[in-house]
C-alpha cells in the first residue's frame, strides 16, 4: 500500500511540474482534476506501459533503447483520452537569448508537445523513484 501510494504521489508531483514547465499540457478544472490525472496516470503507467513496453520489445532493442520513450508518449496520450480535462495543445515558443546564444521562435505540434512532456515526465519521475529510494 505504500509503494502504491508513493507512486501515485510521484506521478501527481510529475504531472504537475510537467504543466508548470511546458505551457502545452494543460489541464482544466482546477486541483481536483490535477489529483485525479495522477491516479489515471499512476494506473496507466502500472498496467498499459508494461504491456506497451512488452508490443515495442523489437523496436526497442533494434534501436538499442532509443524507442522506449514511445511508451511514455502513448501513456501520456491515453491519459489526455481518459481525462477530456487534459489537453495537448499547440504551443509557440517565443525564443531564447543569452550572450550570443540563440534559440529562435517556433511552433510545436501536439505531437511534439506530447513528446516534449513525456521526455519532462520521465526525468521527474525516475529523478523522484531515486530520491525516494
Amino acid at each position: 500500500m505504500k509503494t502504491l501510494v508513493r507512486y501515485y504521489l510521484i506521478n501527481f508531483s510529475s504531472l504537475w511540474i510537467a504543466t508548470q514547465l511546458i505551457s502545452g499540457l494543460t489541464f482544466t478544472g482546477g486541483f481536483r482534476t490535477l489529483l485525479l490525472g495522477g491516479l489515471a496516470f499512476a494506473v496507466i503507467n502500472i498496467v498499459l506501459v508494461p504491456v506497451l513496453k512488452i508490443l515495442l520489445l523489437p523496436l526497442n532493442l533494434l534501436t538499442l533503447g532509443l524507442f522506449a520513450w514511445v511508451s511514455n508518449v502513448l501513456a501520456l496520450f491515453a491519459l489526455t483520452r481518459v481525462l477530456p480535462q487534459f489537453m495537448l495543445l499547440p504551443y509557440d515558443f517565443p525564443g531564447y537569448s543569452i550572450n550570443g546564444f540563440i534559440i529562435p521562435p517556433f511552433g510545436l505540434t501536439p505531437l511534439w508537445v506530447a513528446i516534449i512532456a513525456s521526455l519532462i515526465i520521465g526525468i521527474i519521475t525516475h529523478f523522484l523513484h531515486w530520491l525516494m529510494h
